[in-house]
């Protein structure tokens, strides 16, 4: 059972790091055009979107490179799952209000036009592997009862 456990984890970890990595990197690349995504959203002050155009990919691609080289995994996992909540209500705002929007996810520069809606699917998907992942984790400085011999 152990090993099954450990195998979901790793891949878990592994799938989340690859998508929080080539997120931030792909928004590092043009942050202008990020900034144009997070102003559509319509729900920051205008002085605040190149903000955070400009420091939230590097927040996305440090926490999923943590992710990747298994180092810090819990504050990584708990920053990633913050981010991903934010994006949720962000998205669900932006669908309450009736915007019709580009969420900017993974194509800031444009050509994958990925609507509200759809990029709410994939954050639930991702909010449920970062459930999944924060249940199988390794707990720290637990003991293999089954493993420790009686003392005499």
């Amino acid at each position: 059972m152990k090993n099954w456990r450990s195998l979901l984890y790793h891949l878990s970890r592994l799938a989340l790091a690859l998508v929080f990595v080539y997120a931030g990197a792909v928004k590092m690349n043009d942050v202008v055009a990020f900034a144009g995504h997070v102003a559509a959203y319509q729900i920051l002050p205008y002085a605040l979107n190149y903000l955070v155009a400009a420091t939230l990919p590097y927040i996305e691609f440090l926490a999923g490179m943590l992710l990747l080289l298994n180092a810090r995994v819990r504050p990584a996992l708990l920053t990633i799952a913050a981010m991903n909540l934010v994006f949720m209500l962000a998205l669900l705002s932006v669908l309450a209000r009736g915007l019709d929007i580009d969420c900017g996810c993974f194509d800031p520069g444009g050509g994958q036009d990925v609507g509200a809606g759809m990029a709410l699917l994939r954050d639930i998907g991702l909010m449920a592997l970062i459930v999944l992942m924060w249940q199988l984790r390794p707990c720290q400085g637990a003991v293999d009862v089954a493993a420790e011999e009686p003392s005499p």
